[in-house]
């Protein structure tokens, strides 16, 4: 297949982008290289005669119609997006833009291209979202492909508009789509600015390891390569019109997960004190969600797919990939939010 992969430069989509070359598909990564945008993270497959980079922006409809006309692909997989949660915050007009207007113009160059080809039966436009369009759980509970919207962020919301959307212009105007929606991704590659890879590395440079509130707040974490396997199975085998819930069976609360990334790095990178004398907790983020986790029944099901990736394999794996690949974080150190978390305001 060819395969045209927006934010392919992002954490997900890069490892998506990496796969799908793997597999022998050609892609074409359509990215606007953001501030979280890092062709490093495609080195591997940069050179690869499946490989082409389009540096275009989705919020720009006519540079999206050209790459349709000059490419012409056979399937979409839609991830860029604006996605952390405290940046919407404290300025959530990007979020509108990008999530909600680009996926606009996604759907309606996707829909142009797709009508002038005339409408071939194999192609799929896939989005890409994320579980925290359905809101908060309380102690029990799993989201699941039925669960009704809630969305309580600028970017849960935005994110939730777009899933309303995609889907619209599926009823409507019959384009062929298929949805997922995931839980909380980590793994190589990771854009220093979300969770995991603050600890990691603010745990190495001795700075304070900020955890939110009293870090009792749940998610269920899945590690990246396997979301990239689940996301090209939904891709090529999915039901049109229909979603899919990508878990990672691992939930956990924040504060063990810090204290698990903590006991890793002390065996692996050993020094005076343990790293967990670092964390230290701070003002809890406005509208912060208390749990998160999901129901994979459904992608298990009908097209056989499990995560692989137990949480500590993952976590030790992760860890791993940072302390050997300082050359890729450091270049990011100057990038504003690295290393921080932000989002306090009320």
């Amino acid at each position: 297949m060819k395969i045209l992969v927006t934010g392919g430069a992002g954490f997900i989509g890069s490892a998506v982008v990496r796969l799908a070359i793997g597999r022998g598909h050609e892609v074409v990564n359509l990215d606007s290289l953001t501030y979280a945008g890092c062709l490093e993270s495609l080195t591997e497959v940069a050179e690869s005669p499946l490989y082409r980079f389009a540096h275009i922006d989705i919020r720009d409809r006519a540079a999206l119609d050209a790459t349709f006309d000059a490419h012409k692909p056979d399937m979409v997989m839609h991830l860029a997006a604006e996605s952390h949660v405290d940046r919407s915050i404290d300025g959530p007009g990007d979020f509108v833009d990008t999530n909600i207007t680009g996926t606009y113009n996604m759907l309606e160059a996707a829909r142009a291209y797709w009508v002038s080809a005339g409408k071939p039966v194999t192609f799929r436009f896939h989005h890409i979202s994320t579980d925290e369009v359905f809101g908060s759980l309380g102690e029990t509970g799993l989201f699941t492909e039925e669960t009704g919207y809630d969305p309580r962020s600028p970017y849960s919301a935005s994110k939730a508009a777009s899933d309303h959307l995609v889907r619209a212009w599926h009823e409507t105007y019959g384009l062929p789509v298929v949805l997922t929606n995931c839980s909380n991704n980590y793994g190589p590659y990771h854009f220093p600015e979300k969770l995991v890879p603050v600890v990691i590395l603010n745990a190495l440079a001795g700075r304070e390891i900020p955890v939110y509130g009293e870090g009792l707040n749940v998610r269920d974490w899945l590690f990246v390569e396997d979301h990239a396997d689940a996301l090209l199975l939904v891709l090529e085998k999915g039901a049109l019109g229909r979603s899919y819930n990508i878990g990672g069976e691992n939930e956990a609360r924040n504060i063990d997960l810090v204290n698990a990334i903590c006991s890793i790095l002390d065996e692996k990178r050993p020094k005076d004190s343990p790293y967990s004398n670092q964390i230290t907790y701070v003002q809890d983020r406005a509208g912060h969600d208390m749990r998160y986790a999901i129901d994979p029944s459904r992608i298990r099901d009908e097209l056989g797919w499990r995560p692989s990736v137990t949480l500590q394999e993952g976590l030790e794996r992760t860890v791993q990939w940072y302390l050997e690949n300082e050359d890729w974080w450091r270049a990011l150190q100057a990038r504003v939010g690295v290393g921080s978390r932000l989002g306090t305001k009320a």
